[in-house]
């Protein structure tokens, strides 16, 4: 021990912080970490060693780092750090002195060779400073000559630039005198030149007959007003341009070329006047005869070359003007006045008889009682067809959307003003959107510098000279007849104070509207005629806040007369209130379905109608639970009086003497009998009408509601609850009081069957007092009535009970609950009367007879046998009777101990 001892205290003198056994650890720990990572398959790649070279980034950068170097040699101890510098060193060595030596004769001469070479480049240097002299002197010179040059060629530029405006200026006056003559204009006499004077057109200098030289004229008019217009825009153009460069002729001829302007606008607007009054007409003026169709062919052409110098000229609202003061306007004034609603109508003629219009749908109407069921919506359109993609030829048949006038005096009116539309401006705006579509965004933009001129005079403040092309639908047509409406029939069109005429206005209003856009030629045209000014002023004149305040006076004030009576009655004539029991409910799903039927419904005021109909479910909630009688639970304790051996948990003694208790002996009184047949019929009825109210709400909701009700704005951040969540909260809201109900019911007929069951007791007494003893072989008489409540709420024997509605639902799950209640109150009473008989059994055993065996023992067993038996079929009959409501006594595991229980003997402990 002692020599042990003394090499421990050398070997901790010799190492203090015992370095040798942590270097041996630290060795185990790295064997087995090189283990782990063997059988893990992770072991780390070997770094690659790479010598020490002249191309080593760190040896060669400008300023080396000992840091970076050194890490870069981390994988490298120390000791071989500075072997493998070392070799290096001497690598370097060998490389230097082998230089050295190879280039050792050239370091030798080096000086040798640069002997003499001072005063060589003295000599060459002399003749440098006269080169240098002469080529600063040549270039001065160069400089010189290339500012000349310079000025040259700017003074050459400028002269360029005033020949081209000069060339400009001559176009301008050219194309001034040129358009004066073409349009006829004579210059004063101190301004015009004897040449000047007489250069007119070549097709109007014709030395003819009156007669024939204006036919002549008038038959090339319309070419020669577009050649004009080309003309006048190329002028404008460089009028544009010169007067960038601020010229001072350009503002001497400025009153020549407003002349100008105001001579085309004029005589534009003279020829396309007189050629849509000829079309409209359909004779020229100043003869009685009727157009040919050749000369028709020949105005529509006239008329269209006329629209494309308007449009080349970005004169459209001028054009619109024209057809609006020579056309539309005449026709309003005749047709819209405040008594044309009352005035007999004169039919329009148009040019060709109109022939039938074949469709697949009988035609449109605007009549105020349309189909319910299912819903569309509304159209004034005869024809399923998209009138943007369909060709209509106007010439042969009419094709335009006329409304039924049957009974409607604006009907009649509005067909009227479709017919005229059709027959005199169809073909001038189909003209006019073709010319559009021609016309690029880019030809108008040129354009915009063309019609700037004439805006300056021709527009008023707040006319539409932005918008680029033609628009007659919305400027012309639509504008006309929506002012004329407004300011001649506002205060009958308009009258929110009637709402069944006020409907049937809008509605009429409305499909004249759609017949307005099946004739318009384009979707951009229908665009720009929902936009236009006066059509928001039109939608904003139909007070449809007050139409709905009116239509909820109607439908509100009688529904809460009916509401005022809190009390759920089922009514007397079932016919009238079908689905529904009560006249509440149906008061209630009336008023719903008025919200949304055709005769009360506009798709504007959807919001506010489906508001509507969520406050209506919300009020009939409210109805409901001011009406439903309180909800009081029935504990077991109700189900098990007092009286009963359960609750005072001594068994009743049963004497022989005792008589059979008739059903509901023991049952509550006639007037609590009454009362719960009352509490019955409302809670079915109550419990019917809110499924019948679901279903109704449900199906309105996927056949009608959810078609008419517009589209929710999206709000991006918001959650917004969507209408379908809302009305399905509001109807979950109504069927959550079903649970509360159903239990109420539950509660009754659960009492009653209990009831029924009391009648258990009376079995071994009957049997006993039975003069003729025989096996029982039929059921007890009270087995039939334990569910008999179930069968006469339900209806199954009369098809008058409270809940006969509710038979396919709740005949089921109301028969199980019923049923096991039963069960358990019915084992309650056959065990009550195993501790009767045991009793009576013990009371007899004490009793000893005084001479042996007697023959009532054998007497009392067969009254067993006999008590079993019956007990049996009774059992047997109630699950019978059970199984016939639907109940799955399989389930029910309560019903089986009862078999078992009634299968024993009554003296058989259980």
């Amino acid at each position: 021990m002692s020599g042990r001892n003394a090499v421990t205290d050398s070997s901790t003198t010799r190492d203090p912080f015992e370095l040798e056994r942590l270097a041996e650890e630290l060795a185990a720990r790295e064997v087995s970490d090189k283990a782990e990572e063997l059988k893990s398959g992770s072991a780390h790649d070997l770094p690659i060693y790479i010598p020490l070279s002249h191309d080593n980034p760190y040896l060669s950068a400008e300023t080396f780092d000992v840091e970076e170097f050194l890490l870069s040699r981390s994988y490298t101890s120390l000791p071989d750090l500075r072997s493998e510098l070392r070799e290096y060193l001497s690598t370097l060595r060998e490389a230097l002195v082998k230089l050295i030596n190879d280039d050792y004769e050239a370091f030798i001469s080096l000086s040798t060779d640069l002997r003499g070479e001072g005063p060589r480049l003295e000599r060459l240097k002399r003749p440098l400073n006269d080169v240098k002299a002469h080529i600063v002197e040549s270039r001065i010179e160069l400089h010189s000559i290339q500012d000349t040059i310079e000025d040259k060629l700017q003074k050459r530029a400028a002269l360029r630039e005033e020949k081209a405006f000069l060339h400009l200026l001559l176009k301008i006056s050219e194309s001034v005198t040129r358009l004066e003559s073409l349009l006829l204009i004579t210059l004063p006499e101190n301004e015009a030149s004897g040449d000047l004077a007489h250069r007119v057109s070549p097709h109007l200098s014709i030395q003819d007959e009156p007669e024939t030289r204006e036919d002549r004229v008038r038959g090339r008019r319309a070419k020669h007003l577009s050649r004009v217009s080309s003309e006048y825009t190329q002028l404008l153009y460089h009028v544009t341009k010169a007067e960038e460069q601020k010229s001072a002729f350009v503002d001497e001829i400025r009153w020549r070329v407003d002349r100008i302007r105001s001579t085309l606008s004029s005589d534009l607007d003279h020829l396309f006047g007189s050629t849509l009054t000829a079309l409209v007409e359909g004779r020229e003026e100043g003869k009685a005869g009727k157009a040919t169709e050749l000369e028709r062919a020949k105005w529509m052409a006239d008329l269209t070359e006329c629209l494309k110098s308007y449009d080349m000229l970005g004169l459209w609202r001028d054009a619109e003007d024209v057809l609006r003061r020579e056309v539309v306007r005449g026709f309003v004034k005749n047709t819209i006045f405040p008594g044309s609603l009352a005035a007999p109508h004169s039919p329009l003629l148009p040019h060709t008889p109109f022939a039938p219009v074949h469709t697949l749908a009988p035609p449109a109407t605007a009549s105020y009682f349309p189909p319910r069921t299912p819903y569309t919506p509304f159209t004034a359109f005869a024809s399923k067809e998209n009138p943007f993609q369909s060709t209509r030829s106007r010439e042969s048949s009419s094709s335009v959307p006329l409304l039924d006038e049957s009974d409607n005096a604006l009907a009649a009116l509005y067909n009227r003003i479709l017919r005229f539309v059709d027959r005199d401006m169809s073909k001038i705006i189909d003209a006019a959107e073709r010319i559009n579509q021609k016309s690029g965004s880019q030809r108008r933009a040129a354009n915009v510098a063309a019609s700037s001129a004439f805006k300056q005079i021709k527009s008023p403040p707040n006319s539409q000279r932005g918008e680029h092309g033609f628009e007659m639908m919305a400027n012309v047509v639509w504008a006309e007849i929506a002012r004329a409406i407004m300011d001649e029939l506002g205060s009958v069109v308009f009258s929110a104070g009637r709402p069944d005429e006020f409907r049937k206005n809008y509605d009429t209003t409305q499909a004249f509207i759609r017949a307005l856009e099946f004739i318009a030629p384009s979707i951009s045209s229908v665009e720009a005629m929902r936009h236009h000014p006066l059509f928001i002023s039109f939608e904003r004149r139909w007070q449809l806040p007050v139409y709905f305040q009116l239509r909820w006076k109607e439908i509100i004030l009688p529904l809460e007369d009916i509401l005022a009576v809190t009390r759920i009655e089922p009514s007397v004539n079932k016919a009238e209130t079908e689905p529904f029991v009560t006249v509440q409910s149906r008061a209630i799903w009336r008023a719903i379905e008025i919200c949304w039927s055709g005769q009360i419904y506009i798709p504007q005021l959807g919001s506010r109608f489906w508001r509507l109909t969520l406050q209506l479910l919300s009020r009939y909630k409210t109805w409901l639970d001011s009406s439903l009688p309180a909800y009081e639970p029935i504990s077991k304790a109700n189900l098990n009086p007092s009286g009963d051996p359960l609750a005072s948990g001594t068994p009743t003694s049963i004497t022989r003497t005792s008589t059979p208790i008739p059903p509901g002996g023991e049952s509550a009184t006639a007037e609590a009998t009454a009362l719960d047949d009352i509490l019955l019929r409302q809670l079915g009825a109550a419990i019917t009408d809110i499924r019948a109210m679901q279903q109704q709400v449900l199906k309105i909701w996927r056949e009608e509601i959810s078609v008419m009700l517009p589209d929710m704005p999206e709000n991006d951040g918001q959650d917004l609850v969507q209408p379908e969540d809302a009305l399905q909260q509001m109807v979950a809201s109504l069927v959550l009081l079903i649970d509360p109900m159903s239990s109420q019911v539950i509660a009754v007929l659960t009492r009653r069957a209990c009831e029924a069951v009391q009648a258990v007791r009376s079995i071994p007494a009957s049997l006993r007092a039975m003069s003729l003893k025989r096996t029982p072989s039929e059921p007890s008489y009270f087995v039939p009535t334990i569910l008999q409540p179930i069968k006469h709420f339900f209806g199954l024997e009369s098809a008058d009970g409270p809940g006969t509605a509710l038979k396919a639902e709740f005949l089921k799950p109301y028969s199980t609950e019923v049923f096991e209640s039963a069960v358990q109150r019915y084992i309650y009473w056959i065990t009550s009367l195993r501790r009767t008989e045991e009793s009576l059994r013990k009371l007899q055993r004490a009793k000893k007879p005084l001479f042996g065996r007697t023959a009532g023992r054998d007497d009392k067993g067969k009254d067993e046998e006999r008590i079993r038996s019956q007990m049996i079929l009774d059992v047997e009959a109630f699950g019978r009777d059970a199984e016939g409501l639907g109940v799955d006594l399989a389930s029910i595991p309560a019903f089986q101990s009862l078999r078992e229980m009634v299968h024993a003997n009554l003296t058989d402990d259980y």
